[in-house]
């Protein structure tokens, strides 16, 4: 593959495992769940138009146990099982809207899952010792805090992480020491690409130094919707060592068929229990630590925190009527940064979407239509002799820069997992595009010049094409239909090459398709 750098050729394997943090169910799914979604969507995606042939595991799901699903079951009046149910169902009807491709969708109620866990239970016994536990809990969380993980607020004590209260709990139940695995952890925590972002990284090596002893279950008196501990019915398992095990229940544990995973996403919120809870579970237990972690930051609307309380929760079916699932999965992806908040604005969302899917794409595919220029609708062949000529050309001479390395460098930046920078390096290459249309005036070419008129068309009609693919782990829908109305039949990674350099890669096409339609419906700015 022409022009990929050795960092990008490691990525050319026979499999790959990512998985999403399983979402609890204790409500409906937001743009911060499908957020997470969407990262191992595209990833997934990516892998597979590198490699058509690889093996990819993508799994999500939704955790069902625990006192905060009882609670709200209970608040809506319904069966617990009903309303997991429910949720669940939901959160399958909103990843299929937005085209997310798992192949595994886990639930923790399902017997597969308690197969898994009890028998991860018995593995961990002998590090498991029963006995009295106290000490700050939180309800909303589901942990136990000890005193420097909690502050005093308004004269109410709260998690210093969520800012929920916590309350003074004793009871019996089982323990876990995590101490004991801190050499161990922090081996593998050396890592430079453990953890990414960096940021996240440097938090945990922080959190090691606090390792304490950690209850594995609760009093089936007080949280009864949840895994019996083997042998013990008075007790249930501890939801969030019930939740982590969802992606040994995705791998067929106890008989493991692919396993570590290559990636976990998670959101910063619950880096603690993937980053320093769940090795040290798997250090117990004698199996493999996962690969990396991906941890990723929270989505603000309008520059606030989204709660229930401020009724600014964005429901992303909802969303969707308003920006369509393609301009809702481009915002997010184009938006989102792992490091820090995103903002989740209207205003921000139409005029981003007006600017680069209705203009800088849209209005460029239309316009290499017109029947001014392109009566016929053909996507016409490259002349060597005419593009020679625009190689003095200061214009094509960047475009072409551009497109010769767009391959490689948004390849890696989709290995990084950071799609934010390869839709900018898109973008900044189709403006690019666009600056050359209008510097070249295909107008006047067709009066006058029909061979450097047809150079111009197929340069722009390449750009779109190669950005198009370049697009689709990002867009599958949008891109598809780009790619259709091109009449483009090669789709994989190694075509997002301009024909000019690799001519015997693929056939281009040799007319566009006729069918009138807009690429997307430019929004209403109020």
């Amino acid at each position: 593959m022409c022009g990929i750098s050795n960092k990008f050729k490691n990525m050319y394997k026979t499999s790959y495992f990512i998985t999403t943090p399983i979402f609890y169910v204790n409500a409906n799914p937001h743009i911060g769940h499908l957020y997470s979604a969407l990262i191992a969507d595209a990833s997934a995606r990516f892998q597979k138009l590198c490699n058509p042939s690889i093996n990819v595991i993508f799994s999500t799901g939704t955790d069902e146990h625990g006192l905060k699903v009882q609670r709200a079951a209970e608040a809506n009046k319904v069966s617990v099982e009903n309303y997991c149910q429910n949720i669940s169902n939901y959160y399958e009807t909103t990843f299929r809207k937005f085209n997310i491709s798992h192949s595994s969708f886990i639930r923790t109620t399902s017997k597969k899952h308690n197969v898994s866990v009890q028998h991860f239970w018995k593995r961990l016994q002998p590090h498991i010792k029963k006995g009295k536990y106290n000490g700050w809990y939180c309800t909303a969380d589901e942990t136990f805090l000890s005193e420097d993980q909690i502050e005093i607020i308004n004269g109410m004590r709260v998690s210093k992480e969520s800012g929920r209260p916590v309350e003074w709990t004793e009871e019996d139940n089982y323990k876990f020491d995590l101490r004991p695995f801190k050499e161990k952890l922090v081996d593998w925590l050396n890592h430079q690409e453990r953890i990414k972002p960096k940021i996240f990284h440097d938090i945990l090596l922080r959190e090691i130094n606090y390792l304490y002893e950690i209850s594995l279950s609760r009093p089936k008196h007080r949280v009864n919707w949840g895994l019996t501990v083997p042998g013990d019915d008075t007790q249930t398992i501890y939801v969030w060592l019930d939740a982590l095990v969802n992606y040994l229940t995705i791998s067929g544990y106890p008989e493991i068929k692919m396993w570590p995973p290559d990636v976990h996403i998670c959101g910063k919120d619950i880096l603690k229990f993937h980053g320093i809870y769940w090795p040290i579970f798997l250090l117990a237990a004698g199996l493999k630590l996962p690969k990396q972690i991906f941890v990723h930051s929270h989505w603000k609307v309008n520059d606030e925190k989204m709660s229930k309380t401020k009724g600014n929760v964005v429901d992303p079916i909802e969303a969707s009527h308003l920006y369509t699932e393609s301009g809702l999965r481009y915002f997010l992806l184009r938006e989102g940064t792992a490091h820090s908040d995103g903002n989740y604005s209207d205003l921000k969302i139409r005029r981003i979407l007006n600017a680069e899917l209705a203009d800088t794409m849209g209005n460029l595919l239309n316009r290499c239509c017109g029947k001014a220029i392109n009566p016929n609708m053909i996507y016409p062949d490259l002349d060597s002799i005419a593009i020679e000529k625009l190689l003095l050309d200061s214009k094509f001479k960047e475009l072409n820069t551009r497109l010769n390395i767009l391959s490689n460098t948004v390849g890696n930046h989709y290995e990084e997992l950071n799609f934010y920078k390869g839709i900018d390096e898109i973008i900044a290459t189709l403006q690019c595009c666009n600056r050359f249309f209008e510097y070249n005036k295909p107008w006047q070419l067709a009066k006058n010049d029909a061979i450097k008129l047809s150079c111009v068309l197929h340069i722009t009609l390449e750009t779109l094409r190669i950005s198009a693919l370049a697009l689709q782990p990002i867009i599958p829908a949008l891109t598809n239909k780009i790619l259709n109305k091109l009449n483009v039949k090669s789709r994989n990674w190694n075509h997002v090459t301009p024909s000019w350099i690799n001519k015997d890669q693929y056939d281009c096409p040799k007319y566009i398709n006729k069918e009138n339609n807009i690429l997307f419906k430019k929004l209403v700015i109020n």
